[in-house]
């Protein structure tokens, strides 16, 4: 697996590409080797949850601008593997739109963020197995509903209450079949022991494409995201980075 080398003002950060992921990795190497993170910025940081760049916007970037909207022109496909890559703390991951706009969750060109998380007890991954269960379960409504929007809006315009009951009924029931021949979200073995130990962010699984992660210099990841930041979450000191191609 390749590795890269990000270097930043507090420190240098290691980590390895992962081969299970070929689009992200082949997209960040080349980025890499082009020299175009360098001098960008860990533009967004939040304490406890991760630490964001990859904005080419953020170099040289004025104190107050806003950030996280720049990119090269184009998306690259989702290669979301939540049972095998996961974030846990360390993770590399692909920032993206959210799923209003991009339903395929397709990842950003070029921005990225590392995880760092928090140590979870087994019981809170149990809680929010059953949080990710009523989400897909809404999801999956919401879905059919869209399916069905013509009928319901005849049901309105005709003012049919019975009948839009009737469907919503209806669709409920589909909603349960397809939500159990889908199959309730669960954590495997090795997600709960990452997140039970190293820690992460679980919630994220399944929903953003993990494509490395962090081997040396953890600790300039927690360097970073203790940074103070303004309220849109960019650091006060800015934090630059360059990245280069390991091997």
């Amino acid at each position: 697996m390749p590795t890269v080398k990000i270097t930043t003002t507090l420190g240098d950060i290691i980590v390895r590409l992962y081969d299970e992921t070929p689009v992200h990795r082949d997209n960040f190497l080349k980025l890499a080797s082009e020299g175009y993170f360098d001098g960008t910025l860990f533009h967004r940081v939040i304490k406890d949850f991760m630490i964001q760049g990859g904005d080419p916007d953020s170099k040289g970037a004025p104190a107050g601008t806003n950030l996280g909207s720049g990119g090269p022109d184009y998306t690259l496909p989702a290669e979301i593997k939540p049972g095998t890559l996961f974030h846990k703390r360390g993770a590399l991951s692909a920032a993206r739109l959210g799923d209003e706009v991009n339903p395929n969750k397709e990842s950003s060109g070029s921005q990225f963020y590392i995880v760092w998380g928090k140590v979870y007890k087994q019981a809170e991954l149990k809680q929010l197995e059953h949080q990710l269960k009523m989400q897909q379960d809404q999801n999956i409504f919401n879905a059919l509903a869209m399916e069905h929007r013509a009928e319901i809006m005849e049901l309105r315009r005709n003012r049919d209450r019975e009948g839009l009951m009737a469907l919503q009924d209806k669709l409920a029931n589909m909603a349960m079949e397809k939500s159990k021949e889908k199959g309730a979200p669960a954590f495997t073995p090795e997600q709960v022991e990452a997140y039970t130990t190293v820690g992460g962010t679980p919630f994220l699984d399944g929903e953003y494409t993990v494509f490395g992660e962090v081997i040396e210099g953890l600790d300039i990841v927690e360097k970073i995201q203790k940074t103070e930041t303004h309220p849109n979450d960019r650091p006060k000191s800015d934090i630059a980075m360059s990245v280069t191609v390991v091997e």
